[in-house]
C-alpha cells in the first residue's frame, strides 16, 4: 500500500491508537514507530492509554521517545506523540502475563478511542493487539475488535463488517471470523456469502480505488466438495451465488479448492480472495506476508486497522518487536481515509454512463473449466 504523503494542502490525519494489552508489545510498537520524526510529519498520533503505563514501558525499553499528555483528542498537537489518559488507577505491568487488569485497561482505552472516532474528534483508529480472553473478562461481551467495532460503529440496519487482511501483494476477506469450526458450515449461507462479496467489492472500489476488481471465492470443503462426495455447499450455495453476481457484471470467480489455489500461485490473478473461515484465509496469508500485513475492518463508516499479529507475550518488554506491520497499519488507515474522501469527491458530479448495460456475452463468467477450479484427484 502507498505510504501516504503529507502535503501543505492536506491537514495531518488524526490517528487514534489504542494501547492494547498492557502486558504485550503495544507500547513498544508505538514508542519505536514514533521515534521516527517522519512518522510525526505524516500524521498526528493520539494514544489512548495511561501515562503511568506508557512511562513504565518507556523505562523498561530504554526508549527516548517522548509523549505529550492531553486531556482530550481536540487538544492534540502536531509533531508530537499525544496521549489521552483513559483511567486514573495504576495498572501493574507484568510483561508476558495474561491478567484481568491488563484486559480491563485495554477495554477502557478501546472504548474511549471508539467514542472519539464516532464523535469525529479523530479521523481513523489503529488498534494495538489485545488478549481476547482477558478483555472478555472485563465486561466485554465480544470475541474481538471486529465484533466490538461492528456493534459500536455500524450504521443501523447495515452494520455487518468485513475483515480484510491486506498488504501490497494480497487481500483476503472472511465470510466468518472468530467462529468455532463446528459452527462454520451452518454459517455459510447464500445470503451471507453474497453479502460478504458485495461488501468486498464495494471496499475494493472505494477503499482501495480499484475500478474493476477481480474476486476469487474459496470452497468450504476439501477438493471443492468433489461433486458432492465430500460436501454439497459448493454446488448448492457457492456456485449459484457466484453465477448470480457474475451475471450482474461483477468479476467474481470460483469456488476454488483452497490448497491448490494458493499452492499453484493462482491467487496472484485476483485482487482479493474471499475465504469461508478464519484459518482458511489467515493461515496462507500469514505464511506469505506475515509481518507486513494489516487487518482492516471494512464495511463500516469509519476506518480501523491493526497489525496482523497478537500481543507477542513471549517477547514483551525485550525490545525485540518488529514494527513493520504496525507502521503498515498506520499507512493503510491514512490511505483508506484519503481514498474514501477522493471517491466521495469523484462521485459528486459523476460523468454520464456511456453504456447502460454490457452485452450478455461480455459479462464475466466463472472459469468452470480452468485447471485450478476442478476437484483434485
Amino acid at each position: 500500500m502507498d505510504k501516504a504523503n503529507n502535503t501543505n494542502e492536506q491537514r495531518r490525519v488524526r490517528v487514534a491508537i489504542t494501547q492494547g494489552d498492557t502486558n504485550g508489545v503495544g507500547y513498544e510498537l508505538i514508542l519505536k514507530t514514533f521515534a521516527d520524526a517522519e512518522m510525526l510529519e505524516l500524521c498526528t498520533p493520539i494514544v489512548y492509554g495511561s501515562p503511568k503505563t506508557a512511562t513504565y514501558h518507556r523505562k523498561a525499553l530504554a526508549s527516548t521517545t517522548n509523549f505529550t499528555l492531553i486531556a482530550k483528542a481536540g487538544d492534540a498537537h502536531d509533531g508530537t506523540l499525544n496521549l489521552v489518559s483513559c483511567y486514573d488507577e495504576e495498572v501493574k505491568v507484568d510483561f508476558g502475563m495474561s491478567t484481568p487488569e491488563a484486559g480491563e485497561a485495554a477495554r477502557k482505552a478501546l472504548e474511549r478511542a471508539t467514542a472519539d472516532l464516532k464523535d469525529g474528534l479523530v479521523d481513523v483508529l489503529v488498534t494495538c493487539p489485545i488478549n481476547k480472553a482477558t478483555i472478555k473478562a472485563a465486561d466485554f461481551p465480544f470475541v474481538g475488535h471486529t465484533e466490538y467495532l461492528e456493534a459500536r460503529l455500524g450504521e443501523e440496519g447495515a452494520n455487518e463488517s468485513l475483515m480484510i487482511m491486506t498488504n501490497e501483494q494480497l487481500k483476503v476477506a472472511l465470510v466468518t471470523t472468530h467462529l468455532g469450526i463446528r459452527q462454520v458450515a451452518d454459517a455459510i449461507t447464500a445470503e451471507r456469502v453474497e453479502h460478504k462479496i458485495r461488501l468486498l467489492f464495494k471496499s475494493l472500489r472505494r477503499d482501495f480505488l480499484l475500478s474493476a476488481p477481480r474476486i476469487a471465492v474459496l470452497s468450504l470443503n476439501p477438493h471443492n466438495g468433489d461433486h458432492g462426495a465430500i460436501g454439497t455447499e459448493e454446488e448448492e450455495i457457492l456456485m449459484p451465488v457466484v453465477d448470480k453476481l457474475a451475471a450482474e457484471g461483477l468479476s467474481v470467480f470460483g469456488p476454488y479448492a483452497a490448497d491448490g489455489f494458493f499452492g499453484s500461485g493462482n491467487y496472484r490473478r485476483f485482487d482479493a480472495i474471499l475465504a469461508m473461515y478464519h484459518d482458511q484465509g489467515l493461515a496462507p496469508f500469514k505464511t506469505l506476508v506475515m509481518g507486513s500485513g494489516v487487518n482492516f475492518t471494512a464495511g463500516l463508516p469509519y476506518v480501523r486497522t491493526s497489525p496482523d499479529h497478537g500481543t507477542a507475550y513471549e517477547i514483551a518488554g525485550r525490545g525485540e518487536a518488529d514494527t513493520t506491520s504496525f507502521r503498515e497499519a498506520i499507512y493503510a488507515a491514512i490511505d483508506i481515509f484519503r481514498n474514501r474522501k477522493a471517491d466521495d469527491e469523484a462521485r459528486k458530479n459523476p460523468l454520464p454512463k456511456l453504456y447502460q448495460d454490457r452485452r450478455e456475452d461480455e459479462r464475466p463468467r466463472r472459469f468452470k473449466n480452468e485447471p485450478n477450479n476442478t476437484p483434485e484427484e
